[in-house]
């Protein structure tokens, strides 16, 4: 299965060569290859009578072919300044007898090492002019005269078709208003042929269209989609034989199944729509008709107007499929559990991915939040979303999962084994988040199953106070590892993640000899990989090696690659948000913006300074819950030497917290750990909270007795003869409480009566 947090916006992860920009010289512009002695072009155009368009288009290609980046960065820029519509830039560039050198002039900047400033301009220009031909190709009236085409002399039905299929889905509602006129046998013979040419990009909207059609076009729409052959169209064919009151209809839904290669024996219509919502959740590529589009195509059908597009974001294009195919399936079987839950995961992740301000087709801003269904679904359906983000290793979608359950389970089904069809057998979700490999979602799992208060240990259980510990100890620690095969460039790099505030562990070369780094670190909140002196290959297998390991599985990876590396690898590796491929050629502050960008998807950024207090906070809560209660199956005994470590880290209320935690746990290191923190490092380094730590002291000597060092009562008998006010009160009743003999308590009131003498 691929990985779901692809899913998580991969738009905004595509930190293409384009955007990872070399800044130009001090002075001078960057060559592509060998200089040319300087030549001297006039200004770029800035008054009415300036060159025509296509002159500069024309400079702009020249000055690449001499090697003259600043000059064709100039040129180029007037041009892009000119807001050229994609629709003429694309006709300027064909009219212009220069498509062969413009197309040649791109690549070669886009795989020069050094194209600076001009690797933006000239990924505009050829970005503008794709748009440009898909603009033309699906303009409505375009689509309409290349159907007229199709029942035309031989060379204008081959233009017709050309056009058609440059067009695609796009085409989809004036071939399926001609498909069904019936008024011209000949052109529904040609659209029909057409519409199976097109093959995939045919069958969504057919299928949708296929309830609203009367019993005749049904007919005809079942037996293109039959031609078609694919499988996507099952689900829509199932449920119109079992569900249609013609006989025809139903005899023509058969054929069609049985031609496709027929539905799994006993699958229900249910199963089908479900299996294919799974595809699109999955992000399916032979589901996705416009890869690396910005938009693809949402569909509804109209009986007195036709096929309606609508454009719609791909960031959130196939959780709006999933959820429709979802809501089929639970309208026909309303028992399907894993319907329901995948219609909350696709729910949260379309909330998840959705970009800011983005105005959703498929689901207006007058619905609830994604929260809302799923708290009001139970606990069982949000443990199925739950194991499904640990499966794809989607961070943001395993929170949400665990905040939904948090609100919704109580006692043991929080840790109870749960019924997960197509895993296995049972799971337990809140149990394997303590493993996952975010600390965000181990910490969220820890507090949710200890708030819980669980009075019997279970498989897992002693992982629970560790983590809660670790929250405590080291919830705001970022660290990252640096693999490089070349020293000065792993410095290079560490010194950018350090100034950002990452502790980079030791230098590595490959995952292996980082090993016994990886494991002795709480976690790994970023890696960056520069492998690019070698094949790509290598980084290849890498990426590979580090999403099967237990611990990186979810870390966010930087690749530092190539142009072809980056071309090579993107299929297999660039669907996963967590994983981003950039240029080598990066520079300090885009690898800075690159980590804070990748970071914010993959796993909702670094963890803050105020989101670790909260952490703690809420830690800290829990724990001594815990310790209060005595509870028998999560022990705070186990907290104790990260508690004690992080008694010295913190100050205020925290510390105070985690004093009073400690002296709940019968241990001599507890104790002597508070008592050690309200002494201070001497007499002229008191700490202001001296008497409340003496306090969590006193309670702990009244649970366990005295367990303090000697060195600790010679201090404290200083602290309550010298002392003044609340601090001397504090440090007497310590005394009392540890039941110090006589003999040391004496002195104080002989003192006392001395001084009043």
């Amino acid at each position: 299965m691929p990985n779901r947090a692809a899913s998580h916006s991969p738009a905004r992860l595509a930190l293409t060569s384009a955007s990872l920009l070399l800044a130009f010289a001090a002075g001078g512009g960057a060559a592509l290859g060998q200089e040319t002695p300087a030549e001297t072009a006039p200004a770029a155009p800035t008054q009415p009578e300036g060159p025509s368009n296509a002159q500069i288009l024309r400079d702009f290609i020249h000055y690449i072919l001499i090697n003259r980046a600043d000059l064709a960065a100039q040129w180029g820029k007037a041009l892009l300044d000119k807001n050229i519509s994609p629709t003429d830039f694309a006709t300027l560039v064909e009219s212009s007898n220069e498509l062969a050198r413009f197309e040649e002039t791109i690549t070669r900047v886009q795989r020069s090492p050094q194209a600076g400033e001009l690797e933006d301009i000239a990924s505009r220009m050829l970005k503008l002019y794709e748009q440009g031909k898909l603009d033309t190709a699906r303009n409505p009236d375009q689509i309409s005269k290349a159907i007229a085409l199709l029942t035309g002399p031989a060379r204008n039905r081959l233009v017709g078709i050309d056009r058609i299929r440059a067009a695609g889905e796009y085409a989809m509602p004036q071939l399926l208003q001609a498909l069904l006129a019936r008024r011209d046998a000949v052109l529904q013979a040609e659209v029909r042929r057409v519409m199976v040419d097109l093959g995939r990009h045919a069958v969504i909207p057919l299928a949708t269209a296929l309830p609203g059609l009367d019993e005749a076009g049904q007919e005809i729409v079942i037996g293109v989609l039959g031609e078609i052959g694919y499988g996507s169209a099952l689900p829509f064919l199932v449920d119109s034989r079992e569900h249609s009151k013609s006989e025809s209809v139903r005899t023509a839904a058969d054929r069609a199944i049985d031609r496709i290669g027929g539905a799994s024996a006993g699958a229900s219509v249910s199963a089908l729509y479900r299996d294919l919502a799974e595809g699109y959740y999955d992000q399916s590529a032979s589901l996705t008709n416009f890869p690396g589009e910005d938009d693809q195509l949402l569909w509804v059908y109209d009986p007195g107007v036709g096929l309606i597009p609508s454009g719609i974001s791909t960031t959130v294009f196939h959780e709006a499929m999933a959820m429709r195919l979802s809501e089929r399936a639970l309208v026909l079987d309303a028992a399907d559990g894993e319907a329901l839950a995948l219609w909350l995961a696709s729910n949260f992740s379309r909330e998840i991915d959705t970009l800011k301000d983005y105005e959703n087709p498929a689901y207006g801003a007058d619905r609830r939040e994604a929260m809302y269904y799923a708290v009001a679904s139970g606990a069982g359906p949000s443990q199925r979303v739950l194991a499904r983000a640990i499966d794809d290793r989607d961070t943001p979608l395993a929170r949400r999962a665990i905040a939904a359950i948090e609100q919704t389970a109580g006692g043991d089904s929080l840790w109870a084994a749960q019924n997960a069809p197509g895993s296995g057998g049972e799971r337990r979700p809140l149990l394997e988040g303590l493993r996952y490999p975010n600390r965000r979602v181990q910490y969220e799992s820890a507090l949710a199953i200890g708030a819980a208060q669980p009075r019997e240990a279970f498989e897992g259980s002693d992982r629970v106070v560790p983590t809660l510990a670790s929250a405590v100890r080291s919830a705001a620690a970022k660290f990252a590892l640096v693999i490089s095969s070349d020293e000065e460039r792993h410095n290079t790099l560490a010194a950018t993640l350090a100034q950002a505030g990452f502790t980079v562990l030791s230098p590595a070369r490959s995952l292996s000899q980082a090993e016994n780094t990886i494991a002795e670190a709480p976690g790994i909140d970023l890696i960056v990989a520069d492998l690019s002196d070698q094949a790509s290959a290598r980084t290849d297998e890498f990426l590979s090696d580090a999403r099967g390991s237990i611990k990186l599985g979810a870390s966010p990876i930087i690749a530092l690659v190539t142009l072809d590396a980056q071309n090579d690898l993107a299929p297999r590796h660039g669907r996963d948000a967590s994983t981003m491929l950039a240029r080598a050629s990066i520079t300090a502050e885009q690898l800075a913006a690159a980590v804070d960008q990748l970071t914010e998807v993959a796993s909702g950024g670094v963890v803050t300074e105020q989101e670790a207090t909260s952490y703690k906070e809420r830690a800290l809560a829990v724990l001594r819950d815990l310790a209060i209660s005595g509870n028998p199956a999560l022990s705070v005994a186990d907290a104790a030497a990260p508690l004690v470590a992080a008694l010295s880290d913190n100050r205020g209320e925290l510390k105070l917290a985690i004093a009073d935690v400690l002296a709940h746990i019968d241990q001599k290191r507890a104790q002597v750990a508070i008592m050690d923190s309200a002494l201070g490092t001497g007499a002229a380094d008191a700490p202001p909270d001296r008497a409340p730590l003496l306090g969590k002291v006193a309670q702990s000597a009244k649970r366990f007795g005295n367990l303090l060092e000697d060195r600790q009562i010679d201090r404290l008998r200083d602290i309550a003869t010298k002392g003044e006010g609340e601090e001397a009160t504090a440090a007497a009743a310590l005394m009392g409480a540890l039941s110090l003999p006589n003999s040391d308590v004496i002195p104080l009131i002989i003192g006392e009566n001395a001084a009043s003498k």
